[in-house]
């Protein structure tokens, strides 16, 4: 069964599972409504989306393993039916105007489905796209990008048409029949399955690059490696999401946006931060991991130590742009670059401890930014802030493509030793 797969299908299922899960990005449009109806306070409405992100990190964590050895198709039903019931609970909660409740379970139960959806397609598209790593899960991601886009506007007409709990209630039903579609189709390769190009001639088998090593999450997170790939990516994740959670209040400050204006750069942030996700991705296949990196933290760092010195509106919304792709590249170049680095034996695993991040990141970014302006009365010191930790990260972008070529080096060293040996 599994010999007849079409890999792009495979690829389709795994879009359709991050469309679902995506929408979270969406969830600023319940924000005003729940405020107006409910009576909650802004703070308490965002605390729900901040336990999300903080639970799929730990969720990702904790279940990559459990991914790995139960399959895409069973992680990806769980996920489907934790977090259409976070959605549905979340409708219920509202109804009975339970806080607890809908803490629980839009941020709780909703966060552990979107961690395990998160990593189920990917360490599977790795595998079925060895030559295409960047592309197939710069798709997939894109997904998780495009989910808001396609969800706010639905979101805002079915709350207007009916009210909150519906809303949960279609949206959790839909997302259920959508991600359990994309489960029933999606599987690993067969064991002994490779492209038709690597049977077909020698050329074939050298398109496709050795993975550095293959090693389990136990063995990844003792090297050095390991760690510098995640201060990148939680630099990164932190850097966009200082600029996401107050992108509309800055622009109207720092270059005189119109609040429609302001709001219709959000949207269109979103599209970037999509584009960026295939983009660069895509590139990284030609380039490299990390180089691509390397070029993620030169963009930001020139474009944070700019925008403070902008007054040109279209200018101002450019380095935001800008930056919104880097944001989205990096989660669609992490996991080809961890199975670049680690292989593919529990790539899901090694996945899942990385995005501990970007819990960590989904914190930290908002409040420093949102601290600053509060002690500064202005964003301005935010950039600078964020600029130095961009530093940091393009200085360890350095260290860790030096690190790759010290065991590239030390493997054909063993490569030969082997040879003679034989």
């Amino acid at each position: 069964m599994n010999r007849t797969k079409n890999r792009w299908l495979i690829a389709l299922s795994a879009i359709a599972i991050h469309l679902s899960i995506g929408s979270a990005y969406a969830y600023s449009v319940f924000k005003k409504p729940l405020g107006e109806t409910m009576g909650w306070s802004g703070t308490l409405i965002a605390l729900a989306f901040t336990l999300a992100i903080v639970f799929l990190g730990l969720s990702a964590a904790i279940f990559g393993r459990v991914v790995e050895k139960k399959g895409p198709r069973k992680s990806a039903t769980v996920s489907a039916i934790l977090f259409s019931l976070g959605q549905i609970g979340a409708g219920f909660a509202v109804s009975l105007g339970s806080v607890p409740l809908f803490l629980f379970s839009y941020g709780v139960i909703g966060g552990v489905g979107l961690g395990i959806g998160y990593i189920s397609p990917v360490s599977t598209l790795v595998k079925w796209f060895p030559d295409r790593r960047g592309l197939a899960t710069g798709m997939a991601v894109f997904g998780f990008g495009a989910g808001s886009l396609i969800t706010s506007p639905i979101a805002a007409k079915l709350i207007e048409t009916f009210d909150i709990p519906t809303t949960f209630y279609i949206l959790g039903g839909s997302y259920f029949l959508l991600m359990m579609l994309g489960a029933s189709y999606i599987a690993r390769p067969p064991k002994d399955w490779m492209l038709e190009s690597r049977k077909d001639s020698t050329a074939g088998r050298k398109e496709v690059k050795k993975d550095l090593s293959q090693l389990t999450a136990n063995e990844a997170i003792k090297t050095r490696r390991f760690w510098m790939l995640w201060i990148m990516i939680f630099i990164n994740i932190s850097s966009g999401l200082m600029i996401i959670s107050v992108a509309s209040p800055m622009a109207q400050e720092m270059v005189g946006l119109s609040i429609a204006a302001a709001a219709a750069m959000v949207g269109i942030m979103g599209i970037f931060n999509g584009a960026g996700r295939i983009g660069w991705a895509s590139i990284s296949d030609y380039i490299g991991r990390p180089t691509v990196f390397i070029a993620f933290f030169v963009i930001q760092i020139i474009a944070f130590l700019t925008i403070p010195h902008v007054t040109n509106p279209i200018l101002f919304q450019s380095f935001i742009l800008l930056i919104m792709t880097c944001y989205g590249g990096g989660f669609a170049s992490l996991p080809a670059f961890i199975g670049d680095m680690f292989g593919t034996k529990q790539l899901g695993a090694i996945h899942g401890y990385i995005l501990t991040a970007w819990s960590a990141a989904g914190v930290i970014g908002p409040i420093v930014v949102a601290r600053i302006n509060e002690v500064t009365g202005s964003y301005v010191p935010a950039f600078y802030v964020f600029a130095g930790l961009l530093v940091v990260a393009l200085f360890v972008s350095f260290l860790i493509r030096r690190d790759l070529d010290r065991v590239e080096r030390q493997n054909q060293r063993e490569s030969k030793e082997k040879i003679i040996a034989s």
